[in-house]
């Protein structure tokens, strides 16, 4: 649509109204690469150096020492980030409420990656982990909320697409980086931390956005500030289906990818299991390149998105009972494909489903942090269960059949949603 006006001429009178006008490619180019950051940031460390870093410090109780430190990181995110999305509905910088989180938590994110990689104990790299958690989930929060800000509905899934997608490649980038460019925990670290920072700038620095006045800014109440991060389900049912949809749907994904380095080598037998990680994250980003932004414009020109979410939760199940099941190399293989091209779906159609149900246009960041706390929360809970499972309740195959259950559930339950189709 070559005549309507572009997003960043949106004016402040509008600020809380739906968005209308299309933003250009430049601009999801730019919000991908900053998105592309952010979970380049989480997700390498979980997957590749954290595992890595910690086999170093304590090989004996190396599964206890991850589930640990991700625990308590992603405790940190739970808190993080809708606080941090609180606080950016209600900046009132003449830069816009977005970007001053984008960079400043790309800044904190990287200073504590940085103080991870310094570290010589369980408890440091815990500490270092949960800074870096801190300044990351503000700039997530930054990232999250232009989408709903700035993208019309009949573009929604398809810019979700790609920044969605922008999680797998985070994590393929990161362990290119990791595993082939740089050799040593602490260069991965600091590569990972000029990276967070300098690809966070062209979006900051080439697109403005319409500032919040201050007269619209309420007046600070702690206690309301504080109740406010509880949205009722009752109140905003279809806004508790899709949390509880995302929480179900992630943990499955938490539990089948948290011991993915330790099931290579234990379950798998595969003699370099750090590039089997890079291998199989290569083929999951692929197919999941290949779901995502064409299901996500098919979800737009239809207008559904609940049907979407089912087809990717039924598609993941398929992946994970077959990591359950068969404990080689070619399964592996098989299984990152299948999971990739259901977690593209998931990735473009959840995003643009969960911004139609946010209760108020003025606190989308702090809605959608609430919203991401379902993204996290499983990061803390994972640990928790796939620890005994993987001991007692029949080893990987009863972890990926945990998984599985969940994923599926979490699919069939957004069909209780009512008001987005």
């Amino acid at each position: 649509m070559p005549h309507a006006p572009s997003a960043d001429a949106a004016e402040p009178v509008a600020l809380f109204a739906e968005p209308t006008a299309v933003v250009k490619p430049g601009w999801t180019v730019n919000l991908s690469l900053a998105t592309l950051a952010v979970f380049m940031a989480f997700m390498t460390p979980i997957q590749i150096l954290l595992p890595l870093q910690l086999e170093h410090i304590d090989p004996q109780d190396k599964n206890a020492a991850l589930s640990l430190v991700t625990g308590l990181g992603a405790l940190v995110a739970v808190l993080a980030n809708p606080i941090a999305g609180a606080w950016s509905d209600r900046t009132t910088s003449r830069f816009g409420r977005r970007r001053p989180w984008i960079l400043g938590g790309a800044l904190a994110g990287a200073a504590g990656l940085m103080v991870t990689a310094s570290q010589h104990t369980v408890a440091g790299v815990a500490v270092g982990w949960c800074l870096a958690q801190a300044g990351l989930n503000a700039m997530l929060a930054g990232v999250t909320t232009p989408i709903a800000d700035r993208v019309p509905l009949r573009q929604r899934a398809q810019v979700s697409g790609w920044t969605g997608l922008m999680q797998s490649v985070g994590l393929v980038v990161g362990a290119l980086i990791t595993t082939t460019l740089v050799t040593g925990v602490g260069s991965g670290y600091g590569t990972l931390a000029v990276l967070t920072v300098a690809l966070a700038l062209p979006f900051v620095l080439c697109h403005g956005e319409p500032a919040l006045p201050r007269a619209l800014r309420p007046a600070f109440d702690a206690r309301a500030f504080a109740r406010s991060f509880r949205v009722s389900p009752r109140q905003h049912p279809d806004f508790g289906w899709a949390w509880l949809t995302r929480f179900l749907i992630n943990l499955g994904n938490a539990l089948g990818t948290l011991y993915l380095f330790y099931f290579l080598a234990d379950a798998v037998h595969y003699g370099d299991p750090g590039t089997g990680v890079l291998i199989l994250t290569l083929i999951y980003t692929l197919c999941a390149a290949v779901t995502a932004v064409p299901v996500g414009a098919l979800s737009d020109r239809v207008g559904r998105r609940k049907g979407f979410v089912v087809l990717c939760s039924v598609v993941m199940t398929a992946a994970a009972l077959l990591l359950a099941l068969v404990h080689t190399w070619p399964s592996a293989l098989a299984a990152a494909a299948v999971l990739g091209a259901g977690y593209g779906i998931y990735l473009a159609v959840d995003q643009a489903l969960v911004t139609q149900v946010l209760p108020q246009a003025a606190d989308r960041a702090k809605d959608l942090g609430v919203i991401n706390i379902a993204n996290s929360g499983p990061q803390v809970l994972a640990p928790a269960l796939a620890s005994p499972i993987i001991a007692h309740l029949g080893g990987y195959t009863g972890l990926y059949v945990a998984a599985a259950l969940a994923i599926l559930a979490g699919g069939f339950l957004v069909r209780r949603i009512r008001g987005v189709a």
